[in-house]
């Protein structure tokens, strides 16, 4: 069963950045349409960042301007890159992608998280941001 695996999370001071990582722990899958999430204790997830297969990108309000979701297709591999962190963005962090044939974005999306669909998920990656 094709996992995606998650890469990159730790502990950094507010101001600081951290650069994410996610690829399906098999080859032969490839990412179409995929995104980021991240969930918070005793808070809704939140869909943050999301690329499709064109390399058009959406993001959540909250991230957008300091978050970058980008596509390392030679490596098959999700990267959100993270700067001007701040404690709002301590989380769990959890990398999605839709099936190959929902390469696209929904026509109608109000969150970071675009993708038709999740076919898979993964299990995630800590971002602790301290003071």
């Amino acid at each position: 069963e094709v996992q995606l695996v998650e890469s990159g999370g730790g502990s950094v001071q507010a101001g600081g950045s951290l650069r994410l990582s996610c690829a399906p722990s098999e080859g032969w899958f490839t990412l179409a349409c995929a995104g980021w999430y991240r969930q918070a204790p005793g808070k809704e997830r939140e869909g943050i960042a999301s690329i499709d297969s064109d390399g058009n990108t959406r993001y959540a309000d909250s991230v957008r301007g300091r978050f970058t979701v980008s596509r390392d297709s030679a490596k098959n591999t999700l990267i959100l890159e993270m700067n001007s962190l701040t404690t709002d963005d301590t989380a769990m962090y959890y990398c999605a992608t839709a099936s190959s044939s929902a390469s696209t974005f929904m026509g109608y999306c109000t969150s970071g998280y675009c993708c038709r669909s999740i076919f898979y998920y993964g299990r995630g990656t800590q971002v602790t941001v301290s003071l």
